[in-house]
């Protein structure tokens, strides 16, 4: 199996990349479609059409991808690991980091799942400006992640 794996690395790579895409333009427009959403009456027209656009969002792309996303890194992070011949590279602050940074990613779409399912109970509380700066936190972690993993990590 670790031959298929090594053998596999540039697709793995490839998959990888397109998943996190994905995975994190839901994390940037998720949080934005709740700014909007605030601002819905509740029952009305923008509200339905919102709650959709939500559930859709985080069904359909969100979550496949995010899942992708793990599923790849872990198997591109075992093919270096049989790669380089031991995973001692692992232990590194580098890769520490960027676990760190992708670990907090998935806590922010559990917490954007939580959110979606306040706006359709009709029990959001929290305001607009919360998901303003919710907004930002997916492309602060991104850019470290990126950097590390183009720069840092060799």
């Amino acid at each position: 199996m670790s031959e298929v794996v090594i053998a596999a690395y540039d697709w793995l790579r490839g998959l990888h990349i397109l998943a996190v895409i994905a995975w994190m333009a839901g994390l940037l427009y998720l949080p934005r479609l709740f700014v909007y959403h605030c601002t819905a009456i509740p029952g009305g027209e923008l509200d339905e059409v919102l709650r959709l656009q939500e559930h859709r969002l985080l069904k359909f792309i969100m979550n496949p991808a995010m899942i992708a996303a793990w599923i790849f890194g872990l198997l591109l992070i075992w093919s270096n690991a049989e790669r380089s011949g031991g995973w001692s590279v692992f232990l590194q602050w580098d890769w520490a980091v960027k676990f760190a940074a992708i670990s907090l990613m998935t806590g922010l779409h559990h917490i954007f799942a939580i959110r979606k399912k306040h706006f359709e109970a009709g029990t959001n509380n929290w305001p607009q400006r919360k998901y303003r700066i919710y907004n930002e936190l997916p492309a602060i972690l991104a850019i470290i992640t990126v950097l590390i993993a183009t720069v840092a990590l060799r």
